[in-house]
């Protein structure tokens, strides 16, 4: 797939600091606005590649891995689906999508924690309840659910997107009770239920106080207040559909893919940026899907993906049922007796690379020699945090650190090379011998040339504590990186 135009980086880039002297934000916000930013830069370091036969050398800055981030759910997600595989079982399975109802949506804004919690209890409640009951299956279900909170345009519309499996285990777990044909469980009685377990989930945590209120909501402190404010969504039909099943198992895992590790918008969907304004694609459901243009200005782009930032350490994506964490294993065998399917093959730990990407020391010129793997130090906090707010212009390669290797704009310096009486002592291809340089900052356009690259090996044993790498702290004071083997420091930066 072909490199986007723009990409939220790039954005964020722009118009970050002029949003953030405007707008008030909190600190997690400003974490995943700084992370983007920095994702695969000179900020965060990289990788110098290089062939030990042809010399072919490449730059890979790293990664942020903030789930926020455009850049980096991919490898997430791919590992989760692989892992989810052995689950599956040879049944239709059925999606069904949980909608809180717009009146209740500035409650979820000011406690999103407490609110995006109850609806999953709210929504895997409402299924297990429903499932239970002899007049409609009668059965043990397992899901799996997954939050979203954007729409199309970016919107707040927070909704659970369950996946199940079209039966469930009898009561006494000695049978397999199959769902009908094209059909899982009654809409009508599902969104009843959900809102009667919603709101009384909801009327509990705030008698319990854990609901706080500010802003045009401060007068809601008042019990009486209130209960005049969720009076109408108890008269509202909240919103719950069932999709038709999917096509077998197969399409159960493409879509598992779509859906689990998703940010509220990826690169690809934007088109275009200029001074003042945003443009990116999205679907019109009203009208069969079709595909048109929305453009936003750049700070009311920033405030909508805001809006979608997760709590610190909130879980998204949750099993229930004989899908839980707790019994899977023992539950999904029965399942598997009960369907006389045969238990899948483990195949145990590998040392291979996943199938959906290329080896990290695959040649790419076309050979197969090993690659030499030496870090690009990661650029100073001090000195990052001078630059943080410095705008980058639209379509800067310099300031995303691309992959064909151009250098950040702010290049810092700072590694030390070792004298030349040991310069001839480096990583061997495949080597074990490694040591992280210091986290400072070379410029990619000079390939860490022979002049500037550090002794990776330590050279002779009795001069390694002497020539170790060594980096500035903020004080001023030089501390040495850690031997190999050795866990780094995972404060200092």
């Amino acid at each position: 797939m072909n490199r986007p135009a723009v990409e939220v980086a790039d954005i964020f880039g722009r118009f970050g600091a002029s949003f953030l002297e405007q707008y008030p934000t909190s600190a997690q916000q400003r974490r995943v606005i700084a992370a983007i930013r920095a994702c695969r830069t000179a900020v965060l370091g990289g990788h110098l590649e290089r062939c030990g036969h042809c010399g072919h050398e490449r730059n890979a800055y790293n990664s942020c891995r903030d789930r926020h981030c455009t850049k980096c759910g991919s490898l997430p997600r791919d590992l989760w689906v692989e892992a989810r595989k052995a689950d599956l079982l040879p049944v239709p399975y059925f999606h069904v999508v949980f909608t809180l109802v717009e009146s209740l949506r500035p409650v979820a804004l000011q406690n999103p924690a407490t609110v995006y919690n109850l609806l999953f209890q709210a929504a895997a409640t409402t299924l297990q309840k429903v499932a239970a009951d002899p007049k409609h299956l009668g059965a043990r279900i397992g899901l799996f659910a997954v939050l979203h909170t954007w729409n199309q345009q970016l919107l707040y519309h927070p909704h659970i997107h369950c996946v199940v499996p079209g039966g469930g285990l009898s009561p006494d777990d000695d049978r397999w009770i199959p769902a009908r044909n094209n059909f899982f469980l009654p809409v009508r009685v599902l969104s009843e239920v959900y809102r009667g377990v919603f709101m009384s989930a909801l009327q509990q945590a705030y008698q319990k106080g854990q609901l706080s209120w500010h802003g045009e909501l401060e007068h809601l402190q008042d019990p009486a207040a209130f209960r005049r404010f969720i009076q109408p969504a108890w008269k509202n039909e909240w919103v719950v559909y069932a999709k038709p099943p999917f096509a077998g198992p197969e399409g159960v895992v493409e879509y598992l893919g779509r859906y689990t590790h998703r940010i509220a918008i990826s690169n690809h969907r934007l088109v275009r940026q200029d001074e003042a304004t945003v443009t990116f694609a999205c679907k019109n459901r009203r009208q069969d899907n079709r595909r048109s243009l929305h453009t936003l200005a750049g700070h009311e782009f920033m405030r909508r993906f805001l809006l979608h930032v997760l709590p610190p350490r909130f879980v998204r994506l949750r099993h229930y049922g004989f899908l839980a964490n707790a019994r899977r294993g023992e539950l999904l065998a029965r399942c598997r007796q009960l369907l006389h399917v045969p238990a899948p093959v483990d195949a145990g730990v590998t040392n291979e690379w996943p199938a959906w990407g290329p080896h990290p020391l695959e040649d790419p010129s076309g050979g197969h020699h090993r690659l030499q793997h030496r870090p690009v130090p990661r650029m100073p906090r001090r000195a990052h945090a001078k630059c943080r707010n410095a705008p980058a212009s639209a379509g800067d390669d310099t300031a995303r650190g691309n992959a064909n290797g151009r250098s950040h704009p702010r290049q810092l310096m700072t590694t030390q090379p070792h004298p030349p009486s040991h310069q001839h002592n480096r990583c061997t291809p495949g080597g074990a011998n490694h040591r992280p340089l210091p986290r400072g900052h070379h410029s990619p356009a000079e390939r860490l040339s022979d002049a500037t690259k550090i002794d990776l090996c330590g050279g002779h044993p009795q001069h390694r504590s002497q020539h170790r790498p060594r980096r500035l702290t903020q004080a001023g004071r030089a501390t040495y990186l850690p031997r190999p083997g050795t866990q780094p420091n995972p404060i200092g930066v």
